[in-house]
């Protein structure tokens, strides 16, 4: 016998008709680099995958963090034979401290006798025959002993359930306007979960935006690399196009302007690196640029997919999903980014973009927009 980590891969990949192999090869591969540094070994058993590693809790962490993994599970291979499948049975069952529960047999092997159900009666009532404490319950059983019968026999009752999505990179690539808040990195971890690669943009107003404040978002960007395996960060110098802003336009019209020359930077930064898509980490009517009227004005100077995974969440809703992947923490840190400095007392909350147009065309737009670009530094 060996103890094993059964991989389940997220039910959408089995959906792609003729292109699920791509899906699993990219999966696989992903898989691959996460544990290219460990000890381990990829066992196929008919289709199952499975890891064989000298850790498995540190196996289980590692995929865990994999996206397209729906499911983990603990499992314990042994020889394709209903004594032997019996006898594991029991002793995985006397390991749970439930008192109800229920045998699910899955028969791939279809050379192994007996049905699925023939195989579930037969180890459910051996195992009823040799325990005092144990009844069975088909509804709601306290646990389950799961048994797969392929080349060789599995059985579990261990599941740990992985994040789901698309294999990471299937699904095109994005830059994320990261922030040192609590929706950005939420947002990233959104489009990651999809399969769609990340890169991220951060605008620094030096000296009105500290070191530490730059630091913050690197650690948020390696927080995120947990679950992409890599990733890119663009550090933009955004401090001369903020008080060109300030000296030249309406303080009310200070952010809506601000969103703007963001959206043109990230834009630049992705056709300069083949990145398809914008994605920010608003919600509509948090604050006053994300309201309808703002996201309009702000999409205008757009020119590729502007995403916003959390649109529709109430902040409740991002801040649970912020502390499940490990960045609330950090993104409470009181380090302020340029978005929350310069705040007007009165900012515009309907904003027209006729009228925001003409209110920047003061400013020497593609000069300031080249300027940081080209000053912008690469971190990965």
């Amino acid at each position: 016998m060996r103890k094993l980590l059964l991989v389940k891969y997220a039910p959408e990949i089995f959906l792609k008709g003729l292109n699920k192999g791509k899906f699993e090869r990219k999966l696989k591969g992903n898989i691959e680099n996460t544990f290219k540094d460990s000890r381990y070994s990829f066992v196929v058993d008919q289709g199952r995958w499975f890891i064989e590693c000298d850790d498995l809790k540190d196996g289980i962490k590692k995929l865990k963090n994999i996206c397209g993994i729906s499911e983990i599970c603990v499992v314990d291979e042994i020889d394709s034979d209903i004594e032997s499948i019996k006898k594991q049975a029991l002793s995985n069952a006397l390991k749970n401290e439930g008192k109800t529960f229920k045998v699910v047999t899955k028969r791939a092997n279809k050379n192994f006798p007996g049905t699925s159900m023939d195989v579930s009666r037969e180890v459910g009532a051996y195992i009823l025959q040799n325990t005092e404490r144990l009844s069975v319950d088909v509804r709601k059983p306290d646990f389950f002993v799961n048994i797969e019968i392929r080349d060789k026999a599995y059985v579990y009752s261990k599941r740990i359930k992985g994040i789901g999505g698309m294999p990471y990179g299937t699904n095109g690539s994005t830059i994320l306007m990261l922030s040192g808040g609590i929706d950005s990195p939420v947002a990233g971890y959104m489009m990651a979960r999809r399969g769609v690669r990340l890169n991220c943009v951060y605008f620094h107003s030096h000296p009105y935006t500290s070191e530490r404040a730059k630091e913050k978002v690197k650690e948020l960007a390696g927080v995120l690399k947990k679950y992409t395996g890599s990733i890119s960060l663009y550090v933009v110098p955004f401090t001369k196009i903020q008080m060109s802003i300030i000296e030249n336009c309406r303080e009310d019209e200070l952010t809506i302007i601000m969103r703007r020359f963001m959206m043109r930077i990230a834009c630049n930064l992705a056709e300069r690196h083949g990145i398809n898509s914008v994605t920010t980490g608003e919600s509509i009517g948090q604050v006053a640029s994300q309201t309808m009227e703002g996201l309009v004005v702000s999409n205008d100077v757009a020119d590729r997919p502007v995403f916003r995974p959390l649109i529709a969440m109430d902040k409740v809703d991002i801040m649970d999903v912020a502390r499940q992947i490990g960045t609330y923490e950090i993104s409470i840190l009181p380090y302020e980014d340029c978005c929350t400095i310069f705040v007007p007392k009165h900012p515009k909350i309907k904003p027209r973009v006729e009228e925001i147009r003409k209110a920047e065309s003061v400013l020497d737009i593609d000069a300031l927009v080249k300027e940081s670009v080209e000053n912008t530094e690469f971190f990965s």
